[in-house]
């Protein structure tokens, strides 16, 4: 892995004080970001979501061959949907929607 380049080291900056701006109950929170390995890799430290992701969930039901529950559908699209209206509000726009980058916490978490 080569050194970042100067353009994707601005990128990177400007991607953290952006994560770092944004403070809202359905938007994962940040915490703090840092350069390992000589400049080779940007690390970010996001708050831990206790439930894992939508495409884990994804996959697991494929395993188990079983289905979401309609309820469970509805509370993760409302909730991914008021995340992204935060982010609109602010004039950010969210480049990368994947399953992978929907994050759940457990219900118990509080």
């Amino acid at each position: 892995m080569s050194p970042l380049s100067q353009k994707e080291r601005e990128n990177a900056l400007n991607e953290v004080r952006i994560l770092a701006s944004i403070r809202h109950p359905n938007v994962i929170g940040y915490k703090e970001a840092f350069i390992q390995d000589d400049e080779k890799c940007l690390c970010i430290v996001m708050e831990y979501a206790s439930d894992g992701d939508v495409y884990q969930k994804i996959v697991g039901h494929q395993k188990a061959q079983t289905y979401f529950e309609e309820d469970d559908v509805w509370r993760i699209f409302i909730q991914m949907t008021r995340g992204l209206k935060a982010l609109h509000r602010l004039r950010i726009l969210h480049r990368d929607m994947k399953s992978a980058n929907i994050f759940l916490h457990s219900e118990n978490d509080g």
